[in-house]
């Protein structure tokens, strides 16, 4: 039995499970829900789901500019309580992701946010790609799937390595500090503003900039 990414969505709302955590579990229960909610309980990625329903209405508006007033960040991440909004460990979070996304510019917080028509031209082009490479038909729309996946990682907020720590991601950070803080946490939305965006000007690496000041920061 196979799956859909509606089903994947359905069982991470239920669950409160990360993406990718849902999908091993419906690969592995080979589509069965029941048995996905059951492996998931297994391994211990539902613990979540105690939290699933609670409302998040407090939080944090973050901002941050970089160095010169290049780029511009705004995130909105939200908790349950004040309390933890004003905590240590909440506000740090918080300042990760202004800098996570002031350097690795992601368009969207979650694939699910992106507009259908966006995603079916993403694969229409990377199927393009995999046809220019010879491969045979039948395997063309695998080897474009493989790419668009690739591109949710990118430009998807929760999917990216975390700039401090790739081995992570920013899904995995935030399941973290939801289960340390136990309350449910969300990202909500961000705006990144990069000076000159969209006029005809040379435009210079802006986010290797960004990286490499955050290395040498780390590093001190």
């Amino acid at each position: 039995m196979g799956f859909t990414a509606k089903d994947v969505k359905a069982l991470r709302e239920q669950t409160g499970a990360g993406m990718m955590d849902c999908q091993k579990a419906l690969t592995a229960s080979e589509g069965d829900m029941e048995k996905a909610v059951v492996w998931l309980r297994e391994k211990g990625k539902a613990d979540a789901a105690k939290r699933v329903g609670r409302i998040a209405s407090e939080g944090l508006i973050a901002s941050y500019v970089h160095l010169g007033g290049k780029i511009g960040v705004l995130v909105e991440i939200n908790c349950e309580t004040d309390f933890v909004a004003r905590s240590g460990d909440f506000p740090e979070f918080c300042k990760n992701m202004c800098l996570q996304i002031c350097s690795s510019a992601p368009r969207w917080v979650r694939r699910e946010d992106i507009p259908p028509e966006v995603i079916e031209a993403e694969r229409s082009i990377y199927r393009v790609r995999a046809k220019e490479t010879g491969k045979p038909e039948p395997i063309l729309d695998k080897i474009a799937d493989g790419m668009l996946q690739k591109w949710f990682k990118e430009v998807c907020l929760l999917e990216q390595p975390y700039v401090r720590d790739p081995d992570r991601t920013v899904e995995d950070l935030l399941k973290e500090l939801s289960a340390k803080v136990k309350e449910n946490c969300s990202i909500r939305r961000f705006a990144r503003f990069q000076m000159g965006e969209g006029l005809e000007k040379r435009q210079s690496n802006l986010a290797a900039e960004v990286a490499e000041q955050l290395a040498q920061a780390k590093g001190a």
